[in-house]
């Protein structure tokens, strides 16, 4: 893979953290670097769809220097020319921690302005108090495939272990897994996750489906481009009338990202899991 745009990135360097405003610090990604892999060109996306993260550590001093804590869902569109390195999100967001802001709003137009500029395109930010009563998580709708009893000899990703069910029905069924496990393309470490999968069309293969997820535990790669790549690998062995993929990572350093792409213009994410 073409790394030339991940030279500097904050991942795997040791950090000084800073704690006064610095936008400076959002390091952004080109997304074409990952999609050329999958054949995908700018302007001619297969999907629609956003990577909606939540941050749990920011912090910020009112006028007074009393500190004031909330929890920030960030809403970044799937076509945006570049996406966030998340490291450079969390030192951006530890620079809030010593600096003076006159106001809620104030924090969130800044927090606006700064990811929008970075990702090349409009960005929704929201903050939450700490016991909003919509932080509550709920249970995945749909089947669980982990209950199937398969063996599993791939642990690298190909469209080839995708299968159609024999019986030819045509479905319109939700199916997830809490079994996905990537790895980030720079330091190597895991990242894990519940996909969840929600389509229109000929019956997939469940235990096929299942062991096709398992296979990207030794894969490396973004979490957004696991999601293109399930969504694109999906689309090669049926013209599904309706498709959906989802990923929620669990949280690490704060932050947890959860990339869904879609045939659908407007398609709402599932709510948050216990996991996260």
């Amino acid at each position: 893979m073409n790394r030339e745009d991940w030279e500097n990135l904050p991942l795997g360097r040791e950090t000084v953290y800073e704690s006064s405003y610095n936008p400076e610090l959002l390091h952004p990604i080109q997304r074409c670097i990952s999609r050329a892999q999958l054949g995908l060109s700018v302007g001619a996306l297969p999907f629609f769809g956003e990577d909606e993260w939540w941050g749990f550590e920011l912090s910020w001093l009112n006028t007074k220097g009393k500190p004031q804590v909330a929890v920030a869902r960030f809403s970044f569109p799937a076509e945006s020319p570049y996406m966030v390195e998340s490291k450079s999100f969390k030192l951006y967001l530890n620079s809030f921690n010593q600096s003076r802001f006159e106001s809620w709003r104030l924090v969130r137009d800044t927090l606006v302005r700064d990811l929008s500029t970075a990702v090349g395109t409009a960005v929704r930010v929201t903050l939450l108090e700490v016991e909003d009563v919509s932080l509550d998580v709920q249970k995945p709708m749909g089947y669980c495939l982990d209950q199937l009893d398969i063996a599993v000899e791939q642990y690298q990703p190909e469209s080839a272990l995708l299968a159609l069910d024999e019986s030819g029905e045509m479905v319109s069924e939700t199916l997830y897994s809490h079994l996905l496990r990537s790895n980030c393309p720079v330091t190597g470490q895991p990242d894990w996750a519940t996909v969840l999968v929600e389509y229109k069309g000929p019956k997939l293969e469940r235990e096929a489906l299942l062991a096709y997820f398992i296979a990207f535990r030794e894969h490396q790669d973004f979490h957004e481009h696991c999601v293109e790549r399930i969504f694109c690998d999906l689309q090669t062995i049926a013209d599904f009338s309706e498709l959906t993929v989802c990923a929620r990572y669990t949280r690490r350093g704060g932050l947890d990202i959860n990339p869904q792409r879609s045939t659908r213009v407007e398609k709402a994410l599932p709510p948050r899991f216990a996991r996260q």
